[in-house]
């Protein structure tokens, strides 16, 4: 078989049904089949999910790594290294990419070769208000740097890089302690460097993240720590500084809902935007102690 143009990297712990549904719709791709493959990265899991392969043997050019548990930064990377595609595209288990995704981040490459590319993402679960409050933090991000800011950045679950910038560039950063920032800084690293970023608004995939308010906030938690990661890596960069959004940052972001939602909808919505910037200056300000001060039994509380 020849060489596949587009690697497609999944990075995958527990969860078989929810990665079964993901390959399923990768099976359903409008791009040729010999054109991608599909790379899962199984984490350690307690079950293999290499167990999964017979399904899709006629329906995939599928392969699955497995290692012992490290993370998704570490399996991303692991992935990359054994992907053999020109362009290496990102997504996650509990994701579901649209029947043209993989062919538009494909155009997308094409048009620009040497540019990282970022996908839409959409909430599937638009009954469950905390995982459609987060995508709605996701979107607005999107949407509120532009082009030229430096904090301009594409989630990890569909995202799509030249494979040889990538590996020269060192992949996804694996000291981060946890998952929520690796993405922020690999973006960043990309930029810093010169390269360029563009947006494919066809790749779109379905995103499921099953969460109630306390997966919700611990998620925003964490996210809050590793903006604090990227913000030593940046000193360590040379930028010193802190970047503190404008009031009216916090203002849109909490209007975002508005007029995406019905009122009674909404409202709430605008909720937990308030309470995911509450969650996310928290655990900024919780691993800020932490570094100055060593560890605590605070963590093991959270």
């Amino acid at each position: 078989m020849t060489a596949p143009d587009v690697s497609v990297v999944i990075p995958a712990y527990r969860r078989p049904e929810r990665l079964r549904s993901c390959l399923t719709a990768l099976a359903a791709q409008d791009h040729p089949r010999d054109a991608f493959e599909v790379v899962v990265v199984d984490d350690g899991s307690p079950e293999p999910l290499a167990a999964l392969l017979p399904e899709f043997t006629d329906r995939l050019r599928l392969t699955v790594h497995r290692q012992a548990n490290a993370g998704p930064a570490v399996a991303r990377n692991v992935g990359a290294e054994q992907a053999s595609g020109e362009l290496l595209a990102f997504t996650d288990d509990d994701c579901e990419p649209a029947p043209g995704w993989v062919g538009a981040l494909a155009a997308a490459h094409r048009a620009d070769p040497g540019a990282m590319i970022g996908g839409s993402i959409v909430n599937a679960l638009p009954d469950q208000r905390c995982a459609e409050a987060s995508q709605l933090l996701v979107s607005f991000l999107y949407e509120w740097f532009d082009d030229d800011a430096a904090s301009r950045f594409f989630a990890s679950n569909n995202l799509a890089v030249p494979r040889a910038g990538f590996l020269a560039l060192g992949g996804f950063d694996t000291t981060f302690p946890r998952p929520g920032g690796e993405d922020r800084e690999l973006c960043e690293r990309w930029q810093r460097t010169g390269h360029l970023m563009v947006e494919a608004p066809d790749a779109v995939v379905r995103h499921s993240h099953t969460m109630a308010l306390r997966g919700f906030c611990r998620q925003h938690w964490n996210y809050g720590r590793g903006a604090y990661d990227v913000h030593r890596r940046r000193v360590a960069a040379g930028e010193g500084k802190v970047r503190i959004e404008p009031a009216r940052f916090y203002w849109e972001l909490l209007t975002y809902p508005f007029g995406r939602a019905p009122l009674a909808r909404a409202v709430p919505l605008a909720g937990l935007m308030a309470v995911s910037q509450v969650a996310n200056a928290a655990g900024f300000a919780f691993e800020l102690r932490q570094q100055r001060g060593g560890r605590s039994g605070a963590e093991a509380a959270v």
